[in-house]
């Protein structure tokens, strides 16, 4: 496939295709759009299927993450990398190396950080061949306890929303059943900050060990990962990867809401489209799961010792910048995908970057 004729370029700056006979990397960087600043995302290493699927997750990621960073007002662009290989039998320190080296070759117009498949030792690796990279053990650090706190403010707000509790208590979920596909190290922490508002949690993994700590910590119920979107459910929440809201797994949820962590969920534009013709809210993922870019734009502070306050109290503004999605689409008569879609091209378009 050619990458310009991909339905997922969409006018991305630049993307770079890294490469070192060594250590066997194959990887690939996509920069979207530095208008606010530079490309800032996550470093994924997955068992693609081909080189072609890496592509269109790459570009996939890359352009939401500039949407991200946009309605999460912080100072940076949109970037994402990819790994092709499995990251526990081909991962090794000195491929994350190899892979510090591609980005320094960008010159700081790409800030890596931690993803899928990837962690804070990996990116530690990376540092020893760049300085453009966050989520080091020295800097930032892991982001996805504030990805999780952000997302559980989402569920909040979506809740509230569609009337399921009212504003404030300790408990204020009690009786609302979620769904978490995923309790790995953002689901893990939502289901906790969820438990503990007395929401009702139903999960599944591909990781056994996962699923069960979930169900001892948290009384959940566990289901089959194929039975996860028929659940009878008030909330279903993605935490593992994208493209589940899709032909076929629509038409069994039961939610009214589908608020969670996971990027590019929609496998489609016109599943935002289909998920308001039925009635579900759908709380746009790049909206709710932004606590982790925004603990990537405090980590000077944080590596300084200053307070971590700022980045809770900016991560908690999810709440409110979904409930403004909320309303103008109520409004507007218009999914929630597009509105937030049209939100966030209100803050990149400048041709011009931003200052720092």
């Amino acid at each position: 496939m050619s990458m310009f004729a991909s339905p997922h370029f969409d006018r991305h700056e630049q993307v770079v295709f890294g490469h070192d006979p060594e250590t066997g990397l194959k990887a690939i960087v996509a920069i979207h759009n530095t208008a606010r600043g530079p490309a800032v995302g996550g470093c994924r290493m997955w068992a693609y299927a081909s080189d072609d699927e890496a592509l269109t997750d790459v570009l996939r990621l890359s352009r939401g993450m500039t949407y991200k960073s946009a309605l999460a007002n912080v100072a940076f662009g949109g970037g994402k990398s990819v790994i092709i290989g499995d990251p526990k039998r081909e991962k090794t320190p000195a491929l994350m190396r190899a892979m510090g080296r591609v980005v320094e070759r960008l010159a700081g117009r790409y800030v890596v950080a931690e993803d899928v498949g990837t962690t804070v030792a990996d990116m530690d690796s990376m540092a020893a061949e760049t300085q453009h990279v966050a989520c080091t053990s020295e800097g930032s650090g892991n982001p996805s306890p504030y990805t999780a706190y952000g997302v559980y403010q989402g569920i909040l707000a979506a809740a509230r929303h569609s009337g399921l509790t009212r504003t404030g208590g300790e408990r204020e979920l009690s009786g609302v059943r979620v769904a978490i596909q995923g309790v790995g190290q953002v689901g893990a922490p939502l289901a906790k900050y969820l438990f503990e508002a007395g929401a009702v949690l139903v999960v599944t993994d591909i990781d056994r060990d996962a699923i069960a700590a979930a169900v001892a910590a948290y009384n959940a119920t566990a289901v089959e990962p194929d039975a996860i979107y028929g659940a009878e459910v008030d909330v279903f929440a993605p935490c593992a990867l994208g493209a589940v809201i899709n032909d076929e797994t629509l038409p069994q949820l039961q939610a009214c809401i589908v608020a969670g962590s996971a990027n590019n969920q929609l496998a489609e534009p016109r599943h935002g489209i289909a998920l308001a013709e039925r009635g579900i809210l759908y709380a746009p993922d790049y909206a709710i799961n932004a606590g982790g870019i925004i603990e990537i734009a405090y980590m000077d502070d944080k590596r300084e010792g200053h307070p971590d306050d700022p980045v809770l109290r900016h991560v908690a503004g999810i709440h409110d910048t979904l409930l403004e999605i909320f309303r103008r689409a109520g409004q507007s008569g218009r999914p929630t995908s597009e509105v937030a879609d049209r939100l966030a091209e209100e803050r990149f378009q400048p041709t011009e970057p931003l200052a720092a």
